[in-house]
């Protein structure tokens, strides 16, 4: 498996050890508990000094053959799953952050995550920098003074901004920081954290790994020791991934590669198309060479994925007009799925934060999110023309 291909992996990785009766795909283990005659047996598992399983909070066959999967194509040394996304965040910080501690980041995370910087960490004393996305220099002042914890994301949710995560890297292991990466818009087809110098990397599994938007989950691997003690907090505090899930995202990942290379394309295609509407303030791509970091980009991902945004005129009013005119987008809070997926960060990113918090952190309200699918590409440029097309008004207002 070390010297097979990523389509290869994708397929194949982590699934045999948990075949049974001949079956050729990873079975859905329902069962609560494992049973032991052998009381000693039993006991060496329990205690972790015999692989096996002894309860469904703990460990399960289906989970771990995700697990597994997603240690491979990250190149991790351990990887431990999660019920969502923000479980997978929030269960790090928590094992990690104590009282008295530092953490650094942007402030253009995810609005699930911005929420646990501003609101939940402050109340534990757990002192919180957010700095500006992109002001790499600025960034490196607030490590060079000491945290235990930096926490990246790139390309962000949903502005698509970049920041040079070797570069960071190297900040973070200067301070003897523990360095974090959300890498849940690029997936490990586009980029690998690790080896840019990342301990840990989390992942949104419910969307570009999954990809079919019908199963919640997350994911974090890297460093094995960092890795074993989240497992232990996530044990203890329940925030368990589902089997059904986890088999949901197993064969969702087995077109994980062919999945995202189509997104980046259509993503690429659609960001350069929106440029041609009069209608459109601005768009965010990191294909885009006009990209403030797309040089970044560039350098540390092998794909620019297959996430976008774009600013409108008219703000929210033709937000309302133009996404009901789609035909081939679900208006959704999801991405990452096969069908396009387009919605205002207003109720998806950042439904949590008021006008006022999203508006300091650079996303207006006439922000509109496309996740673009793998739909035929002719498909997707015409519906977005025929829209547009129904709310020329808003262009001579």
């Amino acid at each position: 498996m070390k010297d097979a291909k990523f389509s290869t992996k994708t397929i194949w990785a982590g699934e045999k050890e948990q075949l049974a009766f001949g079956a050729t795909q990873v079975p859905v283990v329902h069962s609560v508990s494992f049973g032991y005659d052998d009381m000693d047996e039993w006991y060496e598992v329990a205690v972790g000094r015999k692989p096996g399983h002894i309860y469904g909070r703990n460990t399960n066959p289906t989970v771990q053959a995700f697990e597994e999967k997603v240690r491979i194509l990250e190149g991790a040394e351990a990887a431990t799953s999660f019920s969502t996304g923000m479980a997978a965040i929030s269960n790090t910080l928590g094992t990690l952050l104590f009282p008295g501690d530092r953490v650094v980041s942007i402030k253009d995370t995810y609005g699930g995550t911005n929420k646990i910087f501003t609101e939940f960490l402050p109340k534990q004393q757990v002192e919180v920098v957010l700095t500006e996305t992109g002001n790499h220099e600025l960034l490196e002042e607030e490590i060079a003074k000491g945290c235990k914890v930096l926490y990246l994301e790139s390309p962000t949710n949903p502005t698509v901004k970049i920041t040079d995560i070797k570069r960071m890297a190297e900040a973070g292991r200067a301070v003897g920081a523990i360095v974090i990466v959300d890498n849940t818009f690029a997936t490990p087809v586009n980029q690998n954290p690790l080896e840019l110098g990342a301990d840990l990397v989390i992942h949104s599994a419910t969307k570009f790994l999954g990809g079919h938007a019908d199963a919640l989950g997350g994911v974090v691997c890297g460093n094995k020791e960092l890795v074993e003690a989240i497992y232990h907090y996530r044990e203890i505090n329940g925030a368990t991934l589902d089997p059904m899930a986890a088999y949901l995202l197993l064969r969702g990942m087995k077109t994980l590669k062919l999945r995202i290379d189509q997104q980046n394309k259509n993503a690429q295609e659609i960001a350069e198309y929106l440029k041609t509407f009069d209608l459109v303030e601005a768009v965010f791509y990191p294909g885009l060479p006009d990209h403030p970091h797309h040089d970044i980009a560039k350098a540390q991902m092998k794909g620019y994925g297959g996430m976008l945004s774009f600013a409108v005129k008219g703000g929210v009013e033709t937000v309302r007009d133009l996404l009901p005119k789609l035909k081939f987008a679900n208006r959704a809070a999801n991405l990452g799925s096969v069908e396009t997926v387009v919605g205002p960060s207003r109720t998806t990113s950042h439904v949590e934060c008021t006008p006022e918090e999203r508006a300091a952190m650079g996303i207006p309200e006439g922000l509109i999110r496309y996740s673009a699918g793998i739909e035929d590409i002719d498909d997707l440029k015409q519906d977005l023309a025929q829209a547009f097309q129904t709310i020329q008004t808003y262009a001579k207002s």
